[in-house]
């Protein structure tokens, strides 16, 4: 898995750079098979980063809003742009944003929480709750993105963060304004929240949808023939089986995994 992962770059170094707390040593000597100082540890960081998993690991199909998606982080990340994406559940907006992160330099994914408070949500941001107030904190984070090359902030799930913390997008759009892309990633409530809060003229929620461009990027979820491509890359090939799949499934990712993997479990008891 390692040697395909370094193939799809032009070249080892370059796919060095996308692995994230690994040396291009460290690569070097795995590839050639000189094992014997590498610990268990680092095979596991990076056999995460390439796609391995002890449970055999789920293979991802670059389905339509895979693609919609990617593509928006690669503007994103590129220019600089600041986006709002809304997808239905399950439509594939985790594993996307997920793939990107660990696939490119200086991508960061959150999925955020309803729990989350300020102190909390900066500390997944990275920096760690040492008694430091919030503005400090948010200092060293925004200071931490500044000193990057183009990086990217995906905000999945960003509908569940309180109004104190989605308050935080703006702080971090003033202060990083051209320096770092932002993407807030949701199912359809972050539109219907935010669309709701500038008519009630609620504190924030104006500065929020303008800074957004007053836009909401939709994806939408997988047709037949997509849930076909994923059943079959992760081992169903029966026609029927994969017609059942999709009109149980409806189109969510996530019930297509897990049918897939109860098929699985069935032909091989």
């Amino acid at each position: 898995m390692l040697h395909a992962f370094c193939e799809q770059y032009s070249s080892q170094k370059k796919a060095c750079e996308v692995l994230k707390n690994v040396a291009e040593a460290t690569v070097i000597n795995m590839r050639k098979g000189n094992w014997d100082n590498i610990s268990d540890e680092m095979w596991r960081n990076v056999g995460s980063q390439v796609g391995y998993s002890k449970t055999g690991g789920w293979n991802v199909v670059q389905t339509t809003a895979f693609k919609t998606l990617t593509a928006f982080f690669k503007d994103a990340q590129t220019y600089s742009n600041v986006y709002a994406v809304v997808a239905p559940a399950g439509a594939g907006k985790t594993k996307t944003a997920d793939h990107y992160a660990k696939n490119n330099r200086n991508a960061f994914h959150l999925t955020c929480a309803e729990y989350f408070n300020r102190k909390m949500f900066l500390t997944k941001l990275g920096k760690e709750d040492t008694g430091y107030n919030v503005s400090e904190m948010m200092d060293y984070v925004v200071e931490l993105l500044r000193k990057m090359e183009t990086p990217i902030l995906i905000l999945d799930e960003a509908d569940k963060l309180n109004d104190q913390v989605l308050y935080f997008f703006i702080t971090l759009y003033n202060m990083l304004e051209g320096k770092c892309a932002i993407i807030l990633m949701a199912t359809e409530f972050l539109q219907k929240r935010v669309l709701r809060g500038v008519k009630l003229n609620k504190k924030g929620y104006a500065e929020i949808h303008s800074r957004l461009g007053k836009r909401f990027l939709t994806i939408s979820v997988a047709g037949k023939s997509e849930v076909a491509e994923i059943c079959k890359a992760n081992g169903v090939e029966d026609s029927q089986a994969i017609t059942e799949i999709y009109n149980e499934s409806e189109g969510d990712l996530r019930r297509v995994e897990r049918a897939v993997h109860k098929y699985i479990k069935l032909q091989t008891n």
